[in-house]
């Protein structure tokens, strides 16, 4: 568990983002919502430990955050931001065998065993045919792949992604948030995701905590979220819900 209290981060002498007290259980998958500005971001760097907050505490598993030497908080929580660091003359296999890094050191040889975990990663994602490829040749979407097999390869039990779909295509989108879903299920890694789909988050999250101004503005299950008044006064524009033509869902759309 995630335990924030009392948390703000301030910024030209205003509140970002103010958060009295929220929980975000590590065996969920939990989708954050909201419009630009509204401090999804803000609050993901302050979960990895990326941005200190100005004032509150956050918890995880009942000890400080602040408690955990880096090694041993990689090794509980893994973390994508959304700008992903300018990596030139790598490739991709060597960028996803950093994700072992917290295991191994970085004085130490990867063993077999290592090796196998990367390749998986890299299976899952669909880069394994581009492991030996340099990233800078990648397109967009395939590099973005490649840094979320490094973030599967370090295994941490938790998983923080911040608009991970942002650079894929459509079809890629779908599959990545099927992998995390099924790595959620069936391997039992806590996922916390910023998308800006809200037809995605409603078909694989868990929960969805929606950020208006900074603060919480829904907090609930997806099927809660199904609210045309809730849904526009999120995000300041008409929005209505209407019927999946093929599937027994609702869909979200613009008016």
């Amino acid at each position: 568990m995630l335990e924030l209290n009392d948390l703000r981060v301030h910024r030209g002498g205003r509140v970002i983002l103010g958060l009295d007290q929220l929980c975000l259980a590590t065996d969920e998958l939990t989708v954050i919502l909201g419009h630009n500005g509204s401090g999804k971001s803000t609050l993901m760097k302050v979960l990895a430990r990326q941005l200190a907050a100005d004032e509150g505490q956050i918890q995880l598993k009942g000890q400080p955050l602040q408690s955990f030497s880096q090694r041993d908080l990689a090794r509980e929580v893994a973390f994508l931001p959304q700008q992903l660091p300018v990596v030139s003359g790598m490739r991709v296999c060597e960028l996803v065998l950093q994700g072992r890094f917290p295991w191994r050191g970085w004085l130490s040889r990867m063993t077999p065993q290592d090796q196998r975990i990367a390749e998986q990663a890299m299976a899952q994602t669909d880069v394994l045919r581009y492991a030996d490829h340099m990233l800078d040749v990648l397109s967009g979407g395939e590099r973005q792949r490649a840094w979320v097999a490094m973030l599967l390869a370090q295994q941490s039990p938790l998983l923080l992604l911040d608009e991970p779909t942002s650079a894929l295509d459509l079809s890629h989108q779908y599959e990545l948030m099927s992998l995390l879903y099924r790595l959620n299920r069936e391997a039992g890694r806590g996922v916390v995701v910023i998308l800006h789909d809200i037809n995605l988050a409603m078909r694989y999250a868990d929960r969805i905590l929606a950020l208006k101004q900074g603060e919480v503005a829904f907090d609930g299950f997806p099927e809660q979220l199904l609210c045309e008044r809730t849904l526009s006064s999120l995000y300041d524009i008409d929005i209505r819900l209407c019927a999946h033509p093929d599937r027994d869902e609702m869909l979200a759309v613009v008016a």
